[in-house]
């Protein structure tokens, strides 16, 4: 019998479609270490995809349509200086999207989710820095019986963030997730205090290269992630 995924509606990102860094978690599932995904298509919610699994990649299948595919990685990402916990939450209310946000009920970072539904992470640009950061307690809602946070959540707190500080650039319009590398190196703990980080790191016409982090209060590295993001229409 073949393998399957659904990804429940809570978990969405823009309208009709999963959040980006939920669904390559879907797929980086059964790669073993550090991954690489790739989104083909909107991931779809509430649907059936199948995994197809063939010389060390894995692919998630809506019928005959790829939606993602996943491949083992070199995450590759030099994490800059740690932003405090104090320095994050000041970020936070800077949150560029908070009155105005392309997809308001996203999972990760949209401003109409409470904790214990959505991820409520909202990255603001970090005084005297060329980075965005927030604050994260994830709550018990999102851990295993140890109180490890899974990775799928994880995922999508290294994808949002990646996106969101693009606003550091000029003209940037709509965008969507094309590609999200994560390096899951340590656990993170529901209900202690985290700080999410994200910086630019190039622009070629319509892609957008991007990177992200979560660490410990104290600063220590426990996941990266480099992104492609895709602007899919231009800046208004």
């Amino acid at each position: 019998m073949a393998e399957t995924v659904v990804i429940d509606e809570r978990f969405h990102g823009p309208p009709g479609s999963a959040n980006g860094g939920y669904a390559c978690a879907m797929a980086a599932r059964w790669i073993e270490g550090p991954s690489e995904v790739t989104l083909r298509v909107p991931p779809p919610l509430g649907r059936e995809l199948t995994v197809v699994r063939a010389d060390g990649h894995v692919s998630l299948l809506d019928g005959e349509t790829v939606v993602a595919d996943a491949r083992a990685a070199i995450v590759d990402v030099e994490v800059p200086a740690p932003v405090s916990f104090a320095e994050a939450q000041r970020a936070a209310e800077r949150y560029p999207w908070r009155e105005e946000h392309p997809y308001p009920t996203c999972f990760v970072c949209g401003p109409q989710r409470e904790v214990g539904d959505g991820l409520c992470i909202f990255p603001g640009p970090v005084e005297g820095r060329e980075l965005y950061a927030a604050p994260w307690t994830p709550d018990n809602s999102l851990a295993d019986e140890t109180g490890q946070v899974r990775d799928e959540f994880v995922w999508g707190a290294l994808d949002c963030p990646s996106g969101i500080v693009t606003t550091l650039l000029d003209d940037v319009g709509l965008l969507l997730l094309g590609r999200l590398a994560g390096d899951l190196k340590y656990p993170v703990m529901a209900q202690e205090p985290h700080v999410v980080a994200a910086w630019v790191v190039s622009r070629d016409g319509r892609k957008l290269n991007t990177a992200s982090a979560v660490l410990s209060a104290a600063g220590d590295v426990l996941a990266t992630a480099r992104a492609v993001w895709i602007e899919v229409s231009p800046a208004a």
